[in-house]
């Protein structure tokens, strides 16, 4: 193990062979995949009548079509300059993918909530794709550029900032440092204050029982999930013609990837129903499905399981160790978060055909809230992108060398205005991007519905 001096010098080491400076470039265009087939490279394997909601959804702004781009940028990002510095990447750490949830002990925490696509690779990916959402949701809500450049600024401070705290602590110290929600409140005035109170209060009334509310009926004296196609649609087709003992053992290898305890608490509850759900931009398509359980005094449990496949990061930092993809999302995300779901786990679904899905399990609404990014001005997005950033390094530090990145990054603010200097140039590449899809779906080249 290499000493606190040398990892030090080993940061410096490399900000000299990759210079922090280099980070503001993007690659030539020469060579660069064609958005427009990268995004329908991944349409092949999706529920094809969903594909038209995907691209309707991505083609409403610059900010949603970079929210569901994120194939398109992991191409981009292998084609600038990379430290070697290696984390456990999120893989799409963007604005909409931060929020609220219940920790184990129940109280409300902000961290990261959406891994996907994470896979091991350079720190930087993660932290230039942060950088280019704050940069382009700033657009996207009419900021000027210098709000939306302060913004940007305050994501890569907020990053370098905390990584540099946790340098201090013992490995065990930054397993359990995490953001609770006074921190985020800290410093905000009366107004933003009050917004904070309101969007935790939501999130605390998120849970099994709001959900069986909102998404259930009563047939025959039995909740039923409401049909509300194409967004809510009961029992996905790949389910529907295969048999129970089929299901009843791809939730027995779910289980079994829990901790016993926990899957002893779990099979106290038995099926009540399951629907294919739509959620996100850049997941619709791929399989989503929740399912209510009940215990024995009707009490409900709403999960859901979702589809995973291979990383977008995956072509370019390598297979992943796991050969089964909801394996790869768990381990990451348990890697990443200091509190995480305590149900999350993941199986693998085989049909009658003898063809195969990858899923992941967790808690459909246990306290699980989110930002309206659309909606902030500019010191709201400044004071949400600070605290974007401030996990993203929580979440590296837990699983990369923290003393040797923050090292690289410097403790001057260089690099806050390299990340944002690189951020507005991805910014003007996004919005190409995204004329080019919108005459894609003009030209028919794509298939698209909206309002969904």
């Amino acid at each position: 193990m290499l000493s606190r001096d040398d990892r030090i010098a080993a940061g410096r080491e490399q900000a000299d062979a990759v210079p922090v400076d280099a980070h503001a470039e993007l690659a030539a265009p020469e060579g660069r995949p064609d958005p427009v087939a990268v995004l329908a490279a991944q349409d092949v394997t999706r529920l094809q009548k969903l594909v038209p909601v995907r691209h309707g959804r991505m083609r409403v702004s610059a900010f949603t079509f970079f929210r569901g781009g994120a194939a398109v940028m992991a191409a981009d990002l292998s084609r600038t300059a990379t430290t070697g510095l290696r984390v456990q990447l999120c893989g799409d750490a963007h604005l909409s993918n931060f929020g609220l949830f219940k920790g184990p002990d129940r109280r409300l925490v902000f961290d990261l909530n959406d891994f996907d696509e994470t896979a091991p690779g350079p720190f930087e990916w993660d932290l230039k794709r942060l950088a280019a959402s704050v940069t382009i949701a700033g657009r996207n809500n009419g900021l000027s550029d210098k709000k939306i450049a302060s913004a940007t600024r305050a994501s890569v401070r907020g990053y370098r900032q905390v990584l540099a705290r946790t340098t201090e602590l013992s490995p065990l110290e930054v397993h359990y440092y995490r953001m609770e929600i006074e921190s985020l409140q800290a410093g905000a005035d009366k107004k933003d204050r009050r917004r904070s109170e309101k969007a935790v209060a939501e999130a605390s009334r998120k849970n099994s029982l709001r959900a069986l509310d909102k998404l259930t009926e009563e047939v025959s004296g039995q909740p039923r999930i409401v049909d509300d196609p194409p967004v809510v649609v009961r029992l996905d087709e790949q389910f529907e013609a295969d048999d129970w003992g089929r299901l009843v053992e791809f939730f027995d290898q779910y289980r079994a990837t829990l901790a016993p305890h926990r899957a002893a608490m779990l099979e106290r509850y038995r099926f009540v129903d399951m629907a294919h759900k739509v959620v996100g931009v850049g997941s619709v398509g791929t399989r989503c499905l929740i399912v209510l359980l009940q215990c024995d005094r009707g009490t409900p449990l709403f999960m859901q399981f979702k589809e995973a496949t291979h990383s977008v990061l995956e072509p370019y930092v390598g297979t992943s160790q796991f050969d089964q993809a909801g394996e790869r999302v768990v381990r990451g995300q348990r890697l990443m978060q200091s509190a995480g779901d305590i149900l999350l786990g993941w199986s693998r679904y085989e049909n009658e055909r003898g063809t195969s899905t990858d899923f992941y399990f967790r808690q459909l609404w246990d306290g699980k809230g989110s930002a309206e990014v659309d909606e902030m001005g500019p010191k709201r997005l400044k004071n949400y992108a600070t605290h974007c950033g401030a996990a993203l390094a929580l979440a590296h530090a837990r699983t990369g060398d923290a003393v040797m990145i923050s090292s690289y990054l410097g403790d001057d603010k260089t690099a806050d205005h390299v990340f944002t200097e690189f951020a507005g140039r991805y910014a003007d590449l996004n919005e190409r991007d995204h004329r080019v899809h919108e005459k894609a779906i003009e030209s028919g080249r794509l298939a698209a519905t909206d309002g969904v």
